[in-house]
């Protein structure tokens, strides 16, 4: 045994805890990664992630709606809760028309399809007839329907070209015709171009580009060859660029762009620049539900186009941030219903809703943040307007019957059962194995699934 110079025997060190190595690191974060993979590919997750992303995007639309619209309407010599009650109304009737959608069968939202197209052609014939159209902004869109309500069949058009465009090109597919250019555009796009003209002799051209994106995504869904698809986009750009040539209202709305001063020279960009002052002054967390300053006469359309830039300016960017996590989560959601049917119509249907709501959210966006234009397009479920409100809860209806209607969503929905068992008739409980929806629905799932 040996000894220190000083005749001690020497000092036993302790020993050293074992260091975290950098691969059980990864193993954790690679876990936790494959634990969320495994619970976003469950049967029921769209459907839940559609139902609930919807659901708080109306709600907080409605808190923000009250917030925002009080002083516009003490202004106009209206009660502060008017806007608020007429919303509240709106997302009452659309809940209902929500779930008659969603509990409709495919076969039935087919048999609208036509219907739902020659009525809103004809309400928007109707806007163009002197003495029942109305003029909103400078856009005759609307119809007077008597007291304080008012109709914008646009709005309805949208929805009517996502199920006619869904059920023509399925059943062009059935048949095989789609690889033949001449069925792929006729008479989808001759019909498209029907209804951006109607909405264009309104002067709305923020909706017609909505339109002009659902027709997009219903010719990429079918897989339009590029050339194909990049002339039609150069036909619609030179329109575009066309119209707002030719109009002096829209060439100042794109001289906004980037404007940091309300009055850019002869262009007037008041309620771009008052957008982005609401957002500044937002910090991280906001200056609290009710206490915006620019809704007091300063930032016009503050519960509609603008109603982003009050959201920023009261909840901050966590709030924001919360709303764009919402229609992202919404988004992809959708994307993932039309990835994973294999009904033809399912596919066209939710991937031209996605491509809708996802559109018009960007769209309303870019412009509250400066980085677009100023369409004048309401941002989806969220700003006040019962005529965009109704036919866009009525397509999250059509999202969550696709959703339903998986395979193995079908069987999971089918094989639950309540936690705590159910009464036999013999008297006897007994309690129920609660498994995971991921196994019962692995043997039901079709081969078009992932």
């Amino acid at each position: 045994m040996s000894s220190s110079r000083t005749g001690r025997p020497p000092a036993r060190r302790a020993p050293r805890p074992p260091a975290v190595s950098r691969p059980a690191r990864r193993n954790t974060v690679r876990a936790l990664g494959t634990r969320a993979r495994r619970a976003w590919d469950r049967p029921l997750t769209a459907y839940y992630v559609i139902l609930g992303g919807s659901a708080l995007i109306i709600v907080l639309g409605l808190v923000m709606v009250y917030s925002a619209s009080q002083i516009t309407a003490l202004q106009n010599s209206l009660p502060g809760s008017y806007f608020f009650r007429k919303q509240l109304l709106a997302a009452g009737i659309g809940t209902v028309l929500l779930l008659a959608a969603a509990r409709m069968p495919v076969k039935l939202h087919r048999a609208l399809a036509y219907p739902f197209l020659a009525g809103s052609v004809f309400l928007m014939i109707l806007v163009q007839v002197p003495g029942i159209g109305m003029a909103v902004n400078g856009n005759q869109n609307w119809i007077d329907l008597g007291g304080s309500f008012q109709l914008q069949p646009s709005e309805f058009g949208k929805l009517a070209l996502v199920l006619w465009g869904a059920d023509l090109l399925a059943r062009k597919q059935d048949r095989r015709l789609l690889a033949q250019w001449k069925h792929l555009l006729v008479p989808l796009v001759p019909v498209a171009f029907m209804l951006l003209g109607l909405i264009m002799l309104g002067g709305d051209m923020g909706t017609a580009i909505i339109l002009t994106a659902i027709l997009f995504g219903l010719l990429w869904l079918t897989g339009a060859p590029t050339r194909l698809f990049a002339g039609v986009l150069a036909v619609a750009a030179l329109i575009g660029a066309f119209l707002i040539w030719s109009s002096p209202n829209r060439m100042a709305r794109l001289a906004c762009l980037g404007a940091t001063e309300p009055q850019a020279g002869p262009v007037d960009c008041w309620q771009a620049v008052h957008g982005i002052y609401a957002l500044a002054s937002g910090g991280i967390f906001g200056s609290g539900l009710g206490a915006s300053v620019e809704k007091w006469g300063q930032l016009p359309e503050a519960h509609t186009d603008f109603i982003f830039a009050v959201t920023g300016e009261e909840l901050g960017l966590a709030g924001t941030l919360s709303v764009l996590a919402l229609f992202a989560a919404l988004g992809y959601a959708g994307i993932r219903v039309a990835g994973r049917t294999e009904d033809p119509f399912v596919r066209y249907a939710a991937g031209g809703v996605t491509t809708w709501i996802t559109a018009q959210a960007v769209i309303n966006i870019g412009a509250v943040l400066g980085l677009l234009p100023i369409a004048g397009v309401p941002l989806p479920l969220f700003s006040y307007g019962g005529s965009a409100l109704l036919p866009t809860m009525f397509a999250i209806g059509l999202l969550i019957a696709f959703a339903r209607d998986e395979p193995a969503a079908r069987a999971a929905l089918a094989m639950r059962q309540p936690r705590f068992g159910r009464k036999r008739a013999g008297g006897s409980q007994q309690p129920r194995r609660w498994n995971t929806m991921r196994r019962r629905a692995t043997a039901a799932r079709s081969s078009g699934e992932r």
